[in-house]
């Protein structure tokens, strides 16, 4: 499945915009621009086309939940839309396909409902529902996934794809084990729940060489460059203090400075380190998402690091076929993008100043770029790509 094509309107500040995304896709922009909300939207597209969309299935995907009446843009001087829209075209191998949705954001209770969907596959339309329908369907189940028809059966596949759709935001003491995540999925939580177990999972052994998922665990340890190598075990006595809570299965670090037999948990581990590992194992495993979203991609991370695991977190996400999008405020993660490969794209969010709708750019090396001959990084700083507030 290929993403080609993403269009949301009436969502939040996202009045009327359509992008079109690649393997990786990074959100550059103010705060309060709409990053996240874009992020959020993809969740409701999720939810609507493989199940449904309430809280429930709202807050497993990591979407804030908000009053009813915050869903649906309400700009002033502009009238409400009557539903929020949203519309995927994909292609794989039965031809392009686009799936076209429109719902009623809730009123008393948590359930949206359903005005319309529809499928089509090269432009003409393989099934759809909505109020006219002579059969009556349950508005507020998506009925895509359960419909019968036979046409649909080859297509499903690919739909299901994005059924497992969440938002990563990583947490600290959660990546450290002493706190529970409340959004556990598989392999691992959206606050970083489970990591010492999915990590346990990507490490194995290749001709007596140890690897750590696509990677040799010497590639791991360029990035972490104080450690001499890390594992997974239980908990002990000697690499941490009995009145710290901690999980029943904690990733092992060796320090190359330090003496072999001195090891230490996450608990005093980097923060920066956990959340390298973290990137990888959903970047690598073969149970996360193959379509997911990573909110404040760079937190907790040095900016040269942020860089660094930048440039491999976007190789495995191509190698491993897989979709991300993601949010940053770091300059140095725009230079570890690869421009120049259609599979990686940068996206500026902007409000208008006429009226407040977020509208999205996607920003491209031009020649005028090239010739200005500075990173990324220091274009964003200086306003040359947009996605920067107006501030003294």
């Amino acid at each position: 499945m290929r993403i080609d094509r993403i269009s949301i309107k009436g969502f939040k500040a996202l009045s009327n915009v359509s992008f079109e995304p690649g393997n990786v896709n990074v959100f550059i922009g103010a705060n309060g621009a709409g990053k996240s909300t874009i992020l959020e939207a993809i969740g409701v597209l999720s939810a609507a086309m493989t199940d449904r969309v309430d809280n429930t299935s709202l807050d497993r995907k990591g979407i804030r939940l908000s009053t009813p009446n915050l869903y649906k843009s309400s700009f002033r001087g502009d009238r409400k839309t009557p539903t929020i829209g949203f519309q995927i075209h994909w292609t794989d191998s039965n031809g392009t396909i686009a799936y076209d949705l429109n719902l009623n954001n809730p009123k008393d209770d948590s359930a949206w409902r359903y005005h319309s969907e529809a499928l089509y596959r090269n432009d003409i339309k393989l099934w759809g529902r909505s109020g006219n329908s002579q059969i009556q369907y349950d508005d507020r189940v998506g009925m895509l996934m359960l419909a019968q028809e036979e046409q649909l059966g080859e297509i499903k596949p690919s739909a299901e794809q994005l059924k497992d759709y969440a938002i990563y935001q990583p947490s600290t003491p959660i990546l450290r084990g002493i706190m529970p995540d409340r959004y556990q999925t598989t392999p691992v939580g959206l606050c970083g729940g489970r990591l010492a177990e999915a990590i346990e999972e990507l490490i194995n052994k290749d001709d007596g060489d140890i690897k750590f998922g696509d990677l040799y665990i010497d590639e791991v340890l360029e990035l972490l460059d104080w450690a001499a190598n890390f594992t997974v075990s239980s908990p002990k006595k000697s690499s941490i203090n009995s009145s710290v809570p901690t999980s029943r299965r904690v990733i092992e670090f060796q320090d190359k400075f330090m003496r072999e037999n001195d090891r230490f948990t996450a608990y005093d581990a980097s923060e920066g380190s956990l959340y390298v590992l973290f990137l990888l194992c959903l970047a690598m495993h073969d149970r996360s998402p193959n379509v997911f979203a990573v909110d404040n991609f760079d937190q907790a991370m040095n900016p040269r690091l942020a860089r660094a695991a930048t440039r491999l977190f976007c190789d495995l996400i191509k190698q491993n076929s897989k979709t991300v999008f993601i949010t940053t405020h770091n300059p140095l993660v725009l230079d570890g993008l690869k421009l120049d490969d259609p599979a990686i794209r940068l996206f500026t969010v902007e409000r208008s100043k006429k009226d407040g709708t977020a509208q999205i750019k996607r920003i491209e090396v031009t020649q005028e770029l090239i010739d200005l001959d500075q990173p990324l990084s220091r274009l964003w700083i200086n306003g040359r790509l947009g996605g920067v507030p107006n501030l003294l």
